[in-house]
């Protein structure tokens, strides 16, 4: 199991960098019963309030939480399993930990960009779990750890299909195969199969089918926002192009933008450059499915759909999954609704896009 993220705990041998013995018994009487001088502590804190006990030190390389990484979580919890120490997961009726996670979508965007780019810097450096979990932990928790870690480079595939096979529905141009063709049935399976053992698992663990339809929802929106601009970023750090940072999340919430979360509404919060894209893509495929539709529709009938069904299903579900965004673009007056500039900037590249099939 993986070893990391919020309500993680750590033993302090672990942390100190001790390799894990068959022979090792946890001392429960450590420490109960003995004195210490209060002047001896106050000297020890001074230290410690200033960092400076750390200098020339392995703390933060060897022991301790690992530095110089968005994640320092992750890495320190993969170097602890390499150890030989085993997580156990430990889910108790009451909650062991509380937190507060960002209701705003802006500011979830943000945090998944930092996630997804320090999953990627640890799975491209040698940090890798294949290349530090070599011959030290299982195959199978090697590839577990790689699920998250290459979460920026789903982004791709996942920008492609939501733009390509659009673009070319909107031309007449058909990249998928006919559904008389028994070509289409590998599609089909694949689509079907995906969406149905996802939905089976969101309702098993005591989700609603809406509550999955959100999930869905925000992989796209996740996918082709944080995930994109992290990969770029992180590719950019290495070509030496760009510096990584680290944006922190705002976690205090507006108590009215709480109260239209707790209604059900999206809230965007501030206005993110991530918003840009989520518009364009929203507008994009929105003109696609109406203006490709009445084309073929308009020429050739209903028959014509025959070679660009499955471009015209994908470019409706899209569009369906972005009907928040076009409620906050068209309709929404509140706070958390999308300015109108954001719409503007969007529409000169969607106008740009369709040039190109038109």
């Amino acid at each position: 199991m993986c070893y990391y993220g919020t309500g993680c705990f750590h033993r302090r041998e672990t942390l100190c960098g001790q390799i894990y013995s068959k022979d090792y018994k946890e001392d429960w009487a450590r420490g109960v019963g003995t004195e210490q001088n209060a002047d001896e502590l106050e000297e020890m804190s001074k230290s410690l309030v200033t960092c400076t006990h750390e200098h020339d030190t392995l703390w933060g390389i060897e022991k301790g939480v690992r530095y110089g990484c968005p994640l320092e979580d992750v890495i320190t919890g993969l170097q602890i399993q390499c150890r030989g120490w085993r997580s156990v997961y430990y889910n108790p009726v009451r909650k062991g930990f509380l937190g507060m996670a960002p209701t705003s979508l802006g500011q979830i965007l943000i945090q998944h960009k930092r996630w997804s780019e320090g999953f990627l810097q640890i799975s491209l450096s040698n940090y890798s779990p294949f290349l530090l979990g070599h011959g030290k932990i299982k195959l199978g928790l090697q590839m577990g750890y790689s699920v998250c870690g290459f979460w920026a480079l789903n982004s791709l595939p996942t920008f492609y299909y939501a733009i390509i096979p659009s673009l070319c529905f909107l031309g007449g141009v058909s990249v998928f195969p006919e559904i008389t063709s028994p070509w289409i049935i590998p599609f089909g399976y694949v689509a079907v199969a995906a969406y149905s053992c996802s939905l089976a698992e969101s309702l098993q663990c005591g989700d609603t089918a809406v509550e999955w339809w959100n999930a869905q929802r925000m992989w796209f929106f996740r996918r082709t926002t944080s995930y994109l601009l992290a990969a770029i970023d992180t590719i950019g750090g290495m070509l030496g192009v760009s510096e990584s940072g680290f944006d922190l999340t705002v976690k205090v919430n507006d108590p009215q933008a709480l109260e239209r979360y707790k209604k059900g509404k999206m809230e965007f919060g501030p206005i993110s450059g991530m918003f840009v894209i989520l518009s364009t893509m929203a507008l994009f495929n929105l003109v696609c499915m109406v203006v490709g539709l009445g084309r073929v529709l308009w020429r050739e009938g209903v028959e014509g759909l025959g070679p660009l069904f499955l471009q015209a299903v994908l470019c409706v579900a899209i569009v369906a999954i972005n009907a928040p965004v076009y409620e906050a673009l068209f309709f929404r007056k509140d706070s958390g609704s999308l300015p109108s500039f954001v719409t503007l900037i969007s529409l000169c590249f969607v106008s740009s896009l369709c040039l190109q099939a038109i």
